[in-house]
Protein backbone atom coordinates (compact mmCIF):
# COMPACT_ATOMS: atom_id res chain seq x y z
CA UNK A 1 0.00 0.00 0.00
CA UNK A 2 3.04 2.45 0.62
CA UNK A 3 4.05 1.75 -2.63
CA UNK A 4 0.54 3.32 -4.07
CA UNK A 5 1.37 6.51 -2.45
CA UNK A 6 5.15 6.59 -3.64
CA UNK A 7 3.77 5.79 -7.23
CA UNK A 8 1.72 8.88 -6.96
CA UNK A 9 3.19 11.82 -5.37
CA UNK A 10 0.12 13.92 -6.81
CA UNK A 11 -2.54 12.43 -4.05
CA UNK A 12 -2.76 14.80 -1.49
CA UNK A 13 -5.79 13.33 0.98
CA UNK A 14 -6.45 10.26 1.64
CA UNK A 15 -10.42 8.87 2.31
CA UNK A 16 -10.84 6.05 4.72
CA UNK A 17 -14.23 4.34 4.52
CA UNK A 18 -16.66 1.59 5.75
CA UNK A 19 -19.89 0.43 4.02
CA UNK A 20 -22.47 0.62 6.98
CA UNK A 21 -25.36 -1.58 6.91
CA UNK A 22 -27.28 0.54 3.96
CA UNK A 23 -24.53 0.60 2.40
CA UNK A 24 -23.41 3.96 3.01
CA UNK A 25 -19.46 5.05 3.07
CA UNK A 26 -18.87 5.95 6.33
CA UNK A 27 -15.09 7.30 7.66
CA UNK A 28 -12.67 10.25 7.44
CA UNK A 29 -10.61 11.97 5.75
CA UNK A 30 -6.54 12.06 6.58
CA UNK A 31 -3.79 14.16 5.93
CA UNK A 32 -1.27 12.19 2.91
CA UNK A 33 1.49 12.27 6.23
CA UNK A 34 -0.95 9.95 8.42
CA UNK A 35 -1.07 7.44 5.85
CA UNK A 36 1.82 5.40 6.79
CA UNK A 37 0.18 5.30 10.62
CA UNK A 38 -3.04 4.20 9.34
CA UNK A 39 -1.83 1.61 6.91
CA UNK A 40 0.07 -0.22 10.94
CA UNK A 41 -2.71 0.47 12.61
CA UNK A 42 -5.91 1.38 11.67
CA UNK A 43 -8.04 3.34 12.65
CA UNK A 44 -10.80 4.02 15.33
CA UNK A 45 -14.90 5.09 15.59
CA UNK A 46 -17.60 3.96 17.11
CA UNK A 47 -19.22 0.62 16.84
CA UNK A 48 -22.60 2.32 16.20
CA UNK A 49 -20.97 4.21 12.69
CA UNK A 50 -21.92 1.16 10.78
CA UNK A 51 -25.20 1.02 12.66
CA UNK A 52 -26.67 4.47 11.72
CA UNK A 53 -30.42 4.87 9.89
CA UNK A 54 -30.53 6.47 6.39
CA UNK A 55 -29.74 9.82 7.72
CA UNK A 56 -27.09 9.38 9.03
CA UNK A 57 -28.54 9.15 12.78
CA UNK A 58 -28.31 6.73 15.97
CA UNK A 59 -30.13 4.06 16.02
CA UNK A 60 -32.26 4.73 19.26
CA UNK A 61 -31.64 2.61 22.03
CA UNK A 62 -28.85 0.76 20.63
CA UNK A 63 -27.00 -1.69 22.92
CA UNK A 64 -24.00 -0.18 21.00
CA UNK A 65 -24.66 3.32 22.19
CA UNK A 66 -24.96 4.74 25.89
CA UNK A 67 -25.41 1.30 27.76
CA UNK A 68 -22.04 0.28 25.98
CA UNK A 69 -20.49 3.89 26.14
CA UNK A 70 -20.12 4.58 22.24
CA UNK A 71 -16.86 2.29 22.42
CA UNK A 72 -14.84 2.06 19.14
CA UNK A 73 -14.03 -0.28 17.20
CA UNK A 74 -10.65 -0.56 14.96
CA UNK A 75 -10.55 -0.38 11.50
CA UNK A 76 -8.08 -1.82 9.13
CA UNK A 77 -7.81 -1.88 5.71
CA UNK A 78 -8.84 -4.23 3.36
CA UNK A 79 -7.18 -6.28 0.64
CA UNK A 80 -8.07 -3.62 -1.73
CA UNK A 81 -5.85 -1.12 -1.18
CA UNK A 82 -5.70 2.52 -1.88
CA UNK A 83 -8.10 3.28 -5.36
CA UNK A 84 -8.01 6.46 -6.89
CA UNK A 85 -11.01 9.19 -7.03
CA UNK A 86 -11.98 9.75 -10.55
CA UNK A 87 -14.99 12.50 -9.14
CA UNK A 88 -12.61 14.96 -7.75
CA UNK A 89 -10.67 17.68 -8.19
CA UNK A 90 -8.38 17.35 -5.97
CA UNK A 91 -6.10 14.01 -5.98
CA UNK A 92 -7.12 11.83 -3.43
CA UNK A 93 -7.06 8.17 -2.68
CA UNK A 94 -9.92 5.89 -1.03
CA UNK A 95 -8.34 3.46 1.64
CA UNK A 96 -11.26 1.13 1.86
CA UNK A 97 -11.64 -0.03 5.71
CA UNK A 98 -13.42 -2.58 7.65
CA UNK A 99 -14.10 -3.16 11.14
CA UNK A 100 -12.71 -5.59 13.97
CA UNK A 101 -12.75 -5.84 17.93
CA UNK A 102 -9.83 -5.02 20.34
CA UNK A 103 -8.79 -8.37 20.25
CA UNK A 104 -8.48 -8.72 16.57
CA UNK A 105 -11.61 -11.00 15.98
CA UNK A 106 -13.51 -9.12 12.92
CA UNK A 107 -16.31 -7.29 14.19
CA UNK A 108 -19.74 -9.30 13.18
CA UNK A 109 -21.76 -6.17 12.54
CA UNK A 110 -19.63 -5.23 9.45
CA UNK A 111 -21.53 -6.31 6.65
CA UNK A 112 -18.56 -6.80 4.74
CA UNK A 113 -17.55 -9.19 7.45
CA UNK A 114 -20.89 -11.06 6.56
CA UNK A 115 -19.82 -11.84 3.35
CA UNK A 116 -16.50 -12.84 4.21
CA UNK A 117 -17.97 -15.29 6.93
CA UNK A 118 -20.14 -17.21 4.06
CA UNK A 119 -17.10 -17.65 1.72
CA UNK A 120 -15.32 -19.05 4.60
CA UNK A 121 -18.10 -21.76 4.40
CA UNK A 122 -17.58 -22.62 0.61
CA UNK A 123 -13.77 -22.72 1.36
CA UNK A 124 -14.13 -25.16 4.40
CA UNK A 125 -15.91 -27.15 1.89
CA UNK A 126 -13.42 -26.78 -1.18
CA UNK A 127 -16.15 -24.63 -2.90
CA UNK A 128 -15.42 -21.09 -4.27
CA UNK A 129 -18.46 -18.97 -5.66
CA UNK A 130 -17.82 -17.23 -9.24
CA UNK A 131 -19.62 -13.86 -9.30
CA UNK A 132 -21.04 -11.36 -11.78
CA UNK A 133 -23.23 -8.04 -11.30
CA UNK A 134 -25.71 -6.15 -13.65
CA UNK A 135 -26.01 -2.80 -12.43
CA UNK A 136 -28.68 -0.53 -13.18
CA UNK A 137 -29.31 3.18 -12.82
CA UNK A 138 -30.98 6.42 -14.11
CA UNK A 139 -28.88 9.82 -14.58
CA UNK A 140 -30.88 12.46 -13.84
CA UNK A 141 -32.11 16.06 -13.84
CA UNK A 142 -32.90 17.08 -10.38
CA UNK A 143 -32.87 20.76 -10.90
CA UNK A 144 -36.32 21.55 -10.84
CA UNK A 145 -39.38 20.49 -9.13
CA UNK A 146 -40.00 17.45 -11.15
CA UNK A 147 -37.06 14.42 -12.46
CA UNK A 148 -36.76 14.96 -15.91
CA UNK A 149 -33.51 13.08 -17.90
CA UNK A 150 -31.24 15.53 -18.95
CA UNK A 151 -30.69 17.13 -22.61
CA UNK A 152 -28.41 15.35 -24.64
CA UNK A 153 -25.10 17.68 -24.83
CA UNK A 154 -25.17 16.62 -28.50
CA UNK A 155 -28.63 17.65 -29.05
CA UNK A 156 -29.83 19.29 -26.19
CA UNK A 157 -33.25 17.52 -26.41
CA UNK A 158 -34.92 15.64 -23.31
CA UNK A 159 -36.05 12.12 -24.91
CA UNK A 160 -38.73 11.49 -22.49
CA UNK A 161 -39.43 7.44 -24.00
CA UNK A 162 -38.07 3.73 -23.05
CA UNK A 163 -34.52 3.41 -24.96
CA UNK A 164 -33.88 -0.15 -24.56
CA UNK A 165 -30.37 -0.89 -26.46
CA UNK A 166 -30.66 2.59 -27.83
CA UNK A 167 -27.33 3.59 -29.52
CA UNK A 168 -28.67 6.70 -30.06
CA UNK A 169 -29.04 6.84 -25.91
CA UNK A 170 -25.53 5.62 -25.81
CA UNK A 171 -24.09 8.24 -27.78
CA UNK A 172 -25.78 11.20 -26.60
CA UNK A 173 -24.12 10.93 -23.27
CA UNK A 174 -20.65 9.29 -24.96
CA UNK A 175 -18.59 11.68 -22.69
CA UNK A 176 -20.06 10.22 -19.23
CA UNK A 177 -20.31 7.20 -20.27
CA UNK A 178 -16.35 7.26 -21.30
CA UNK A 179 -15.27 8.84 -18.28
CA UNK A 180 -17.25 6.13 -15.70
CA UNK A 181 -14.99 3.41 -17.78
CA UNK A 182 -12.20 5.25 -17.55
CA UNK A 183 -13.34 5.64 -13.89
CA UNK A 184 -13.25 1.81 -13.80
CA UNK A 185 -10.27 0.95 -15.06
CA UNK A 186 -7.97 3.66 -12.53
CA UNK A 187 -10.11 1.45 -9.82
CA UNK A 188 -9.94 -1.81 -10.99
CA UNK A 189 -13.46 -2.36 -11.44
CA UNK A 190 -13.88 -4.68 -14.18
CA UNK A 191 -16.33 -2.83 -16.35
CA UNK A 192 -17.40 -4.54 -19.68
CA UNK A 193 -21.22 -4.21 -21.55
CA UNK A 194 -23.23 -1.08 -20.97
CA UNK A 195 -26.14 -0.64 -22.42
CA UNK A 196 -29.24 1.79 -23.10
CA UNK A 197 -32.11 0.26 -20.89
CA UNK A 198 -35.98 0.59 -20.54
CA UNK A 199 -35.96 4.14 -18.91
CA UNK A 200 -35.21 7.80 -20.11
CA UNK A 201 -31.58 7.91 -19.14
CA UNK A 202 -31.43 4.57 -17.89
CA UNK A 203 -28.39 2.36 -18.08
CA UNK A 204 -27.14 -1.39 -17.28
CA UNK A 205 -23.34 -2.09 -16.79
CA UNK A 206 -22.27 -5.72 -16.48
CA UNK A 207 -19.25 -6.14 -14.10
CA UNK A 208 -17.33 -9.70 -15.49
CA UNK A 209 -17.35 -12.77 -13.57
CA UNK A 210 -14.87 -13.48 -10.99
CA UNK A 211 -13.95 -16.07 -8.50
CA UNK A 212 -13.43 -13.92 -5.49
CA UNK A 213 -16.80 -12.61 -4.54
CA UNK A 214 -15.90 -10.00 -1.53
CA UNK A 215 -13.40 -8.25 -4.43
CA UNK A 216 -17.69 -8.27 -6.48
CA UNK A 217 -18.98 -6.74 -3.51
CA UNK A 218 -16.62 -4.15 -3.42
CA UNK A 219 -16.75 -3.47 -7.13
CA UNK A 220 -20.21 -2.56 -6.78
CA UNK A 221 -20.25 -1.04 -3.93
CA UNK A 222 -17.09 1.55 -5.72
CA UNK A 223 -18.95 1.09 -9.03
CA UNK A 224 -22.06 2.92 -7.50
CA UNK A 225 -19.64 5.31 -5.79
CA UNK A 226 -18.13 6.65 -8.87
CA UNK A 227 -21.07 6.52 -10.69
CA UNK A 228 -22.56 9.24 -8.35
CA UNK A 229 -19.57 11.58 -8.29
CA UNK A 230 -19.09 11.29 -11.82
CA UNK A 231 -22.41 12.18 -12.65
CA UNK A 232 -22.66 15.36 -10.21
CA UNK A 233 -19.17 16.65 -12.06
CA UNK A 234 -21.24 16.46 -15.58
CA UNK A 235 -24.10 18.17 -14.35
CA UNK A 236 -26.96 15.99 -13.53
CA UNK A 237 -27.43 13.37 -10.61
CA UNK A 238 -26.81 9.25 -10.98
CA UNK A 239 -29.76 7.22 -8.59
CA UNK A 240 -29.72 3.46 -8.31
CA UNK A 241 -32.93 4.37 -6.42
CA UNK A 242 -35.47 1.50 -6.90
CA UNK A 243 -38.16 3.04 -8.71
CA UNK A 244 -37.13 7.34 -9.20
CA UNK A 245 -39.51 7.37 -11.81
CA UNK A 246 -43.39 5.72 -11.21
CA UNK A 247 -44.27 5.50 -14.84
CA UNK A 248 -40.97 3.78 -15.82
CA UNK A 249 -38.98 0.78 -14.98
CA UNK A 250 -37.16 0.52 -11.68
CA UNK A 251 -33.27 -0.32 -11.13
CA UNK A 252 -32.40 -3.85 -10.50
CA UNK A 253 -29.37 -5.36 -9.54
CA UNK A 254 -28.78 -8.97 -10.37
CA UNK A 255 -26.07 -11.80 -10.11
CA UNK A 256 -24.62 -14.68 -11.81
CA UNK A 257 -23.04 -17.11 -10.09
CA UNK A 258 -21.73 -20.47 -10.29
CA UNK A 259 -19.56 -22.47 -7.40
CA UNK A 260 -16.23 -24.32 -8.73
CA UNK A 261 -14.90 -26.81 -6.68
CA UNK A 262 -11.23 -27.58 -5.68
CA UNK A 263 -10.07 -28.79 -8.97
CA UNK A 264 -11.61 -25.73 -10.22
CA UNK A 265 -14.58 -27.82 -12.19
CA UNK A 266 -18.27 -25.67 -12.09
CA UNK A 267 -20.18 -27.99 -9.84
CA UNK A 268 -23.46 -27.19 -11.38
CA UNK A 269 -22.18 -28.67 -14.71
CA UNK A 270 -23.41 -31.90 -15.84
CA UNK A 271 -22.88 -31.94 -19.54
CA UNK A 272 -26.44 -30.72 -20.45
CA UNK A 273 -28.79 -28.06 -20.02
CA UNK A 274 -30.24 -29.24 -16.99
CA UNK A 275 -27.83 -28.88 -14.33
CA UNK A 276 -26.60 -30.98 -11.80
CA UNK A 277 -28.38 -32.02 -8.55
CA UNK A 278 -25.89 -29.55 -6.65
CA UNK A 279 -27.58 -26.37 -8.60
CA UNK A 280 -30.88 -27.76 -7.89
CA UNK A 281 -30.25 -27.45 -4.39
CA UNK A 282 -28.33 -24.25 -4.49
CA UNK A 283 -31.66 -23.11 -6.27
CA UNK A 284 -33.78 -24.54 -3.82
CA UNK A 285 -31.97 -23.07 -0.85
CA UNK A 286 -31.96 -19.32 -2.50
CA UNK A 287 -36.52 -19.71 -2.95
CA UNK A 288 -36.56 -21.00 0.45
CA UNK A 289 -34.37 -18.20 1.93
CA UNK A 290 -35.84 -15.42 -0.76
CA UNK A 291 -39.00 -14.38 1.79
CA UNK A 292 -36.55 -14.11 4.70
CA UNK A 293 -33.92 -12.35 2.37
CA UNK A 294 -36.42 -9.75 0.71
CA UNK A 295 -35.37 -6.73 3.51
CA UNK A 296 -31.99 -6.99 1.98
CA UNK A 297 -33.25 -6.95 -1.49
CA UNK A 298 -35.30 -4.38 -1.18
CA UNK A 299 -33.88 -2.43 2.25
CA UNK A 300 -35.56 0.88 1.79
CA UNK A 301 -39.26 2.22 1.70
CA UNK A 302 -39.19 2.84 -1.40
CA UNK A 303 -37.84 -0.52 -3.13
CA UNK A 304 -41.42 -1.87 -3.02
CA UNK A 305 -42.43 0.32 -5.39
CA UNK A 306 -40.60 -1.44 -8.19
CA UNK A 307 -42.85 -4.79 -7.60
CA UNK A 308 -45.75 -4.57 -9.40
CA UNK A 309 -47.00 -7.39 -11.62
CA UNK A 310 -45.16 -7.09 -15.33
CA UNK A 311 -42.93 -4.99 -14.29
CA UNK A 312 -39.76 -6.84 -14.39
CA UNK A 313 -39.77 -7.34 -11.16
CA UNK A 314 -40.06 -10.99 -9.40
CA UNK A 315 -42.73 -11.04 -7.28
CA UNK A 316 -43.23 -14.64 -6.20
CA UNK A 317 -40.56 -17.21 -5.48
CA UNK A 318 -39.44 -19.46 -8.51
CA UNK A 319 -37.15 -20.30 -10.81
CA UNK A 320 -36.72 -21.44 -14.69
CA UNK A 321 -34.69 -22.19 -17.22
CA UNK A 322 -34.22 -19.13 -19.71
CA UNK A 323 -37.43 -17.39 -18.55
CA UNK A 324 -36.91 -14.04 -16.93
CA UNK A 325 -40.52 -13.85 -15.71
CA UNK A 326 -38.90 -15.94 -12.47
CA UNK A 327 -37.01 -14.57 -9.25
CA UNK A 328 -34.29 -17.59 -10.52
CA UNK A 329 -33.19 -18.11 -14.18
CA UNK A 330 -30.73 -20.68 -15.23
CA UNK A 331 -29.28 -19.07 -18.30
CA UNK A 332 -28.93 -21.43 -21.89
CA UNK A 333 -25.53 -21.53 -23.74
CA UNK A 334 -22.49 -23.46 -22.78
CA UNK A 335 -22.66 -26.27 -19.84
CA UNK A 336 -19.29 -25.27 -18.55
CA UNK A 337 -20.81 -21.77 -17.84
CA UNK A 338 -23.75 -23.19 -16.01
CA UNK A 339 -25.17 -21.01 -13.72
CA UNK A 340 -27.76 -18.98 -11.50
CA UNK A 341 -29.02 -15.94 -12.22
CA UNK A 342 -30.75 -14.21 -9.26
CA UNK A 343 -33.31 -11.25 -10.24
CA UNK A 344 -35.11 -9.99 -7.17
CA UNK A 345 -32.87 -7.17 -5.66
CA UNK A 346 -32.88 -3.24 -6.38
CA UNK A 347 -30.32 -1.11 -7.34
CA UNK A 348 -30.17 0.38 -3.78
CA UNK A 349 -28.94 -2.44 -1.73
CA UNK A 350 -26.00 -2.92 0.08
CA UNK A 351 -23.37 -5.07 -2.08
CA UNK A 352 -21.96 -6.79 0.98
CA UNK A 353 -25.39 -8.17 2.52
CA UNK A 354 -26.88 -8.75 -1.03
CA UNK A 355 -24.00 -10.99 -1.97
CA UNK A 356 -24.22 -12.64 1.93
CA UNK A 357 -27.88 -13.65 1.34
CA UNK A 358 -27.84 -15.24 -1.89
CA UNK A 359 -24.71 -16.93 -1.69
CA UNK A 360 -25.43 -18.18 1.70
CA UNK A 361 -28.60 -18.96 0.97
CA UNK A 362 -27.42 -21.34 -1.90
CA UNK A 363 -24.84 -22.86 0.25
CA UNK A 364 -27.59 -23.72 2.47
CA UNK A 365 -29.50 -25.09 0.04
CA UNK A 366 -26.47 -27.36 -1.27
CA UNK A 367 -25.95 -28.80 2.87
CA UNK A 368 -29.23 -29.31 3.07
CA UNK A 369 -30.39 -31.05 -0.55
CA UNK A 370 -33.06 -28.84 -0.79
CA UNK A 371 -35.56 -29.61 -3.26
CA UNK A 372 -36.34 -26.40 -5.61
CA UNK A 373 -39.48 -28.35 -7.10
CA UNK A 374 -40.02 -27.83 -11.07
CA UNK A 375 -39.27 -25.26 -13.19
CA UNK A 376 -42.26 -22.78 -14.21
CA UNK A 377 -42.92 -22.35 -17.39
CA UNK A 378 -44.51 -19.70 -19.00
CA UNK A 379 -45.54 -16.31 -17.89
CA UNK A 380 -44.50 -16.43 -14.06
CA UNK A 381 -46.79 -13.89 -13.05
CA UNK A 382 -49.56 -14.01 -14.03
CA UNK A 383 -49.30 -18.14 -11.99
CA UNK A 384 -50.20 -18.81 -8.40
CA UNK A 385 -46.78 -19.13 -7.17
CA UNK A 386 -45.71 -18.51 -3.65
CA UNK A 387 -45.94 -14.70 -2.92
CA UNK A 388 -42.80 -12.58 -1.49
CA UNK A 389 -43.26 -9.65 0.83
CA UNK A 390 -43.88 -6.43 -0.75
CA UNK A 391 -44.50 -4.33 2.13
CA UNK A 392 -41.56 -3.16 4.23
CA UNK A 393 -43.62 -3.85 7.22
CA UNK A 394 -43.80 -7.18 6.04
CA UNK A 395 -40.03 -7.91 4.55
CA UNK A 396 -39.00 -6.89 8.44
CA UNK A 397 -41.22 -9.54 10.05
CA UNK A 398 -40.60 -12.07 7.36
CA UNK A 399 -36.55 -11.59 8.12
CA UNK A 400 -37.22 -11.20 12.14
CA UNK A 401 -38.85 -14.76 11.66
CA UNK A 402 -36.55 -16.37 9.01
CA UNK A 403 -34.82 -19.32 10.08
CA UNK A 404 -32.50 -19.48 6.80
CA UNK A 405 -31.57 -15.72 8.00
CA UNK A 406 -30.66 -17.06 10.85
CA UNK A 407 -28.25 -19.44 8.95
CA UNK A 408 -26.69 -17.07 7.05
CA UNK A 409 -26.58 -14.19 9.16
CA UNK A 410 -24.61 -13.20 12.77
CA UNK A 411 -26.82 -12.91 15.13
CA UNK A 412 -25.88 -9.44 15.82
CA UNK A 413 -25.90 -8.04 12.56
CA UNK A 414 -29.37 -9.18 12.31
CA UNK A 415 -30.57 -7.02 15.34
CA UNK A 416 -28.96 -4.14 14.38
CA UNK A 417 -30.83 -4.20 10.47
CA UNK A 418 -33.74 -4.98 12.10
CA UNK A 419 -33.53 -2.00 14.75
CA UNK A 420 -31.97 0.00 11.31
CA UNK A 421 -35.23 -1.37 9.68
CA UNK A 422 -37.63 -0.76 12.34
CA UNK A 423 -36.30 2.93 13.12
CA UNK A 424 -36.32 4.03 9.48
CA UNK A 425 -39.87 2.40 9.01
CA UNK A 426 -41.32 4.60 11.69
CA UNK A 427 -39.91 7.57 10.69
CA UNK A 428 -40.63 7.60 6.86
CA UNK A 429 -44.31 7.74 7.91
CA UNK A 430 -43.97 11.59 8.71
CA UNK A 431 -42.18 12.01 4.92
CA UNK A 432 -44.05 13.27 2.10
CA UNK A 433 -43.36 11.07 -1.11
CA UNK A 434 -41.49 14.37 -2.51
CA UNK A 435 -39.44 14.27 0.13
CA UNK A 436 -38.61 10.31 0.29
CA UNK A 437 -37.70 11.02 -3.35
CA UNK A 438 -35.17 13.63 -2.34
CA UNK A 439 -33.81 11.61 0.54
CA UNK A 440 -33.10 8.45 -1.40
CA UNK A 441 -31.81 9.58 -5.01
CA UNK A 442 -28.13 10.39 -3.99
CA UNK A 443 -28.10 8.07 -0.92
CA UNK A 444 -28.67 4.63 -2.05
Amino acid sequence: MDDYLAQHPEIKSIRMIAADLNGQARGKRIARRSAGKAIKDGTRFPYSVLNLDIWGEDIEDSPLLFAAGDPDGVLRPTERGFVPVPWLDTPTALLPIWMFDEDGAPYPGDPRHALSAVLDRYAARGLTPVVATELEFYIIDDRGRELRVPPSPRSGKRRHQAEILALRQLDAFDAFLTALYDGCEAMDIPADTMISEAGPGQFEINLDHQADALKAADDAWLFKLLTRGLARSHGFAASFMAKPYPDYAGNGLHTHFSVLDAEGRNIFDNGGSEGTEALHHAIGGCLAAMAGSMLIFAPHASSYDRFVPGAHAPIAAAWAYENRTTALRVPAGTPAARRIEHRVAGGDINPYLFLAAILGAALDGIERATDPGPPVTGNAYAQDLPRLPITWADAIATFDQSPEIARILAPELRANFLATKRQELRDMADLTPEEQQDLYLDTV
